[in-house]
């Protein structure tokens, strides 16, 4: 008979903790989809039926509470085991190594690591690339943690929510547009915006909402590799741009553009190498302080325009 692996119990800690697949899959990082097959899976290997599922929520058996308690100490030691781990590491490099995307670079990670760092004594290095790249640095391990806007390529790695924005369209105050109330997601997928390079987080969900909405974006007027230089080339006169409303704080002579027929909201999320939870240590605690500390705002968004 094989046994459950350690994931799949803290899954089910969670379950008779919180008394909802759903939440318990929130916590873990995964999809419900996913949290049910593997509940599923473990309750095929070990030949138990372990949950009550109800339209109310998912209660535990008999044998499910048996099996949380008997897992308890199990899951003790695993957690004290990855902590000593984690020292072994520290001691060994005592330095953090951080990717981070454009916009979360720019605007969101820097301030998690001064915090961190007055928490705790820990040097953090931070390399700011595209999701893509962030990607890659963090399966090469040359990342422990990294921080991501867009969907990605993430088999292998597990993922957590540490934040969300919304993409938002900007023009110059002399474009065609900008005595408009609204613009339509045809209009926009119709016309040939400024745009980050592919294997931006950015672009990369600005074409899936896009898509998702029944329309493809034409292909870009000019690629830029950082937000700064597509905020400065809209600002000359050059085609509209989706940036992050983050990314926006210091533009307010740009003229914001509800696009109508398209959801651009988007997650931020951190990825690393391995499981839920998260490793013990400088990962760990960064990631507790993503999840207080939230984004800075230098100067108000851009003014919504109106008609003339």
């Amino acid at each position: 008979m094989a046994l459950p692996d350690l994931d799949s119990l803290r899954l089910l800690e969670a379950v008779a903790r919180t008394g909802s697949i759903g939440t318990a899959a929130r916590e873990a990082g995964v999809s419900q989809q996913a949290a049910s097959q593997r509940l599923r899976t473990m309750e095929a290997e070990l030949r138990l039926p372990l949950l009550q599922r109800g339209p109310s929520g998912s209660t535990l058996t008999p044998s499910g509470r048996l099996v949380v308690e008997w897992s308890t100490a199990l899951l003790a030691r695993a957690d004290e085991m990855e902590a000593a781990v984690q020292t072994l590491r520290d001691q060994r490099s005592g330095e953090l190594h951080v990717y981070a995307s454009m916009t979360t670079a720019e605007h969101l990670v820097p301030r998690w690591l001064v915090r961190l760092r007055s928490e705790r004594a820990v040097h953090a290095s931070l390399v700011a690339a595209n999701t893509g790249a962030v990607l890659d640095a963090v399966r090469r391990g040359e990342a422990d943690v990294g921080f991501t806007e867009g969907s990605g390529d993430l088999v292998g790695l597990a993922r957590r929510v540490v934040g969300n924005d919304r993409l938002t369209l900007v023009v110059a105050p002399d474009d065609p547009w900008a005595g408009r109330r609204t613009v339509t997601a045809a209009a926009v997928s119709g016309r040939r915006l400024t745009s980050r390079e592919p294997g931006s987080g950015t672009r990369q969900v600005a074409e899936d909402a896009f898509r998702a909405a029944g329309h493809a974006l034409a292909a870009p007027e000019v690629e830029l590799t950082t937000n700064a230089a597509v905020v400065a080339t809209v600002r000359a006169g050059g085609a509209p741009a989706l940036l992050s409303d983050l990314a926006l704080a210091g533009a307010s002579d740009l003229v914001v553009l509800p696009v109508r027929g398209v959801d651009l909201t988007r997650h931020f999320h951190a990825v690393w190498l391995g499981g839920n939870p998260p490793p013990a240590g400088p990962v760990r605690d960064l990631l507790g302080i993503a999840g207080r500390v939230p984004p800075h705002r230098a100067r108000p968004a851009p003014p919504t325009a109106t008609a003339r």
